[in-house]
């Protein structure tokens, strides 16, 4: 399964222990903090996939942390998931037309808490996901590490990886080289918008051994796409 991050927002320990464990069980890396003033800083080094917020925080509360996030460019599109107790429709309909994207109510179950992630992941980040993906005869399985057509392995770099795995579950999208840098590597990765050329040039390469190079196309002046519904 491909690596995600999250971040978990809570001050209350024993439910801070008790979701780490069981979101690592689940095979997610994990980072617990207490508030938001400390979860400001690591947000400035590295961005994770999913934050997991409770609404009621010392200092700054997991609601005006939202309004945050949303209002700012780097953080806008970031997956959130508002943990609280409480459980009234107004409350839910407050967090939820404040930029959440989801709303568990304590208690929860774990088994509902990963169920709940997973389902947030294909909607926003599905090439963070372990859903083995087909387009034509090309065939990608994230927990394998696999590509293939036909039983035929396509070699493949982790990086080319990554970017197919990106490609395929964004077909037909036009992507400048920043953007792939920042969907694909992180944001939190300097290097050259240039490199992305050369790993486009290995994967087409992977490709054309098979006869899909033709999938990757370049947009003159605009980036890259995945043209999947063209032969």
């Amino acid at each position: 399964m491909t690596m995600v991050n999250i971040l978990v927002v809570e001050d209350e320990d024993a439910i801070s222990t008790l979701i780490q464990f069981t979101l690592e069980q689940a095979g997610f890396t994990v980072q617990s903090i207490s508030s938001v003033e400390k979860a400001l800083p690591l947000l400035q080094s590295q961005l994770p996939d999913v934050i997991l917020l409770d609404w009621m925080l010392p200092g700054i509360s997991g609601l005006q942390f939202i309004k945050y996030l949303r209002d700012t460019d780097r953080t806008r599109d970031l997956p959130i998931i508002l943990l609280t107790a409480r459980g009234e429709e107004t409350d839910k309909e407050q967090g939820l037309n404040l930029g959440a994207d989801d709303y568990i109510t304590k208690p929860f179950s774990p088994r509902e808490l990963v169920a709940r992630i997973n389902a947030l992941l294909r909607r926003r980040a599905p090439q963070k996901t372990s859903t083995p993906l087909h387009v034509h005869e090309l065939e990608l399985n994230p927990q394998q590490q696999r590509v293939q057509v036909n039983g035929q392995i396509i070699a493949l770099g982790p990086s080319e990886f990554k970017l197919l795995h990106f490609f395929m579950t964004h077909p037909d999208r036009i992507y400048t080289r920043r953007q792939l840098l920042d969907l694909v590597w992180g944001d939190h990765v300097f290097i050259e918008e240039r490199t992305v050329d050369v790993h486009i040039r290995r994967l087409r390469r992977g490709l054309e051994t098979v006869g899909y190079d033709y999938l990757i196309q370049t947009v003159r002046g605009s980036g890259y796409r995945f043209a999947c519904n063209q032969e």
